[in-house]
């Protein structure tokens, strides 16, 4: 590093985090801390303020989508080094986060020595992984398919922007409505890695072996019936038990080859998922003292493929318009949650 000051912010939701990484830090010479924030909305605020030459952060914060965040920050600041400091160690979600332009990738439960380090080889232009993530990337890059691999109906949503329908004449061609093509493009999107409908049908060009061994011309959307599901994964996060011994019932019903999963709080959630990989998750917007949302938002984090249906019982409209921005694909009454309902949403997951 040269001798000039470093203008550094530090990001992340939890304070006593913050405080360890800045002690940490604050050990560098030539090493300005000028600001420190615990969300995306106050990060972005933070940057256009201070114009730091880097920027330390978590991923798992309100109001930060990691990859399109990364991609906004990296378009505004192009200078600027980003160094992400994170608890998840997946290696398709860390490839994702470098896709999306970060200067390196650290593990929060590695020594603070090697912090210090990984600041250092960053401001030196060098790209950083820790030492534990290595061989995963290693093996990721060696394992993984020319391209990745697509639900039933991921094929069909891409056969349909290869044949240049818009959102109108794929709803009419699949028999969904136009909201649930949405929501089926957006996951598609984040799967192959693209954000427009061009940059999908392109992806198709240099990936054609994508939509698989199913004939040109035929669709692959019609409902699958979830007793074929027999991996199917489904995972009810309530802090009531006797909801949660009736969402099972229910379930079990709807498909009785599933496996059913419960948790009561964001803590087990999340064991949960990171377990199981669920194709489908229920969350009541209100845990106890926790938020279900947020719980939704760090699932979404853990399992970008897992399908979250947020429920209530006092339905907001609020909390539908932050639920989906957290990454839920519905937000249901749970009054309204029958077997109808059910059987649509895991017929849809297993897609």
């Amino acid at each position: 590093m040269s001798n000039a000051t470093v203008r550094l912010v530090l990001a992340d939701d939890h304070a006593v985090v913050r405080a360890g990484i800045a002690n940490a830090l604050r050990e560098l010479p030539n090493i300005a801390i000028v600001g420190e924030v615990g969300d995306g909305r106050a990060l972005l605020a933070m940057l256009n303020q201070a114009r730091p030459d880097v920027l330390v952060t978590d991923v798992t914060m309100p109001d930060f989508e990691p990859i399109s965040s990364i991609r906004q920050i990296r378009e505004a600041f192009p200078e600027l080094k980003i160094l992400i400091v994170s608890a998840y160690d997946d290696d398709v979600y860390v490839q994702g986060l470098l896709g999306a332009g970060v200067n390196g990738y650290h593990l929060k439960d590695q020594p603070l020595s090697d912090l210090r380090l990984a600041i250092q080889r960053v401001l030196a232009g060098e790209r950083w992984v820790c030492s534990p993530l290595v061989d995963k990337l290693v093996r990721y890059r060696e394992t993984a398919a020319p391209s990745v691999v697509l639900t039933a109906r991921q094929r069909d949503m891409l056969r349909c922007l290869r044949d240049g329908l818009d959102n109108q004449a794929i709803a009419r061609r699949t028999g969904l409505s136009v909201k649930t093509i949405e929501n089926h493009l957006t996951r598609l999107y984040r799967q192959i890695n693209v954000q427009s409908r061009l940059e999908a049908a392109n992806y198709l060009v240099h990936h054609p072996d994508a939509l698989g061994n199913t004939e040109p011309g035929t669709s692959a959307a019609a409902p699958v019936h979830a007793a074929s599901g027999a991996q199917l994964a489904i995972l009810v996060v309530d802090d009531n038990l006797r909801y949660r011994t009736q969402m099972r019932r229910m379930l079990g019903k709807t498909c009785p080859a599933a496996s059913i999963y419960e948790a009561e709080n964001t803590r087990t959630a999340l064991r949960v998922v990171a377990d199981t990989q669920p194709q489908l998750v229920f969350v009541d917007v209100v845990l106890g003292d926790e938020h279900g949302i947020e719980t939704a938002r760090q699932i979404r984090t853990l399992s970008a493929a897992t399908r979250i249906v947020l429920i209530s019982a006092y339905p907001d409209r609020e909390f539908h318009r932050l639920g989906l921005e957290a990454g839920a694909v519905a937000f249901l009454d749970k009054k309204d949650i029958d077997a109808a309902a059910l059987r649509e949403l895991v017929d849809d997951a297993i897609m």
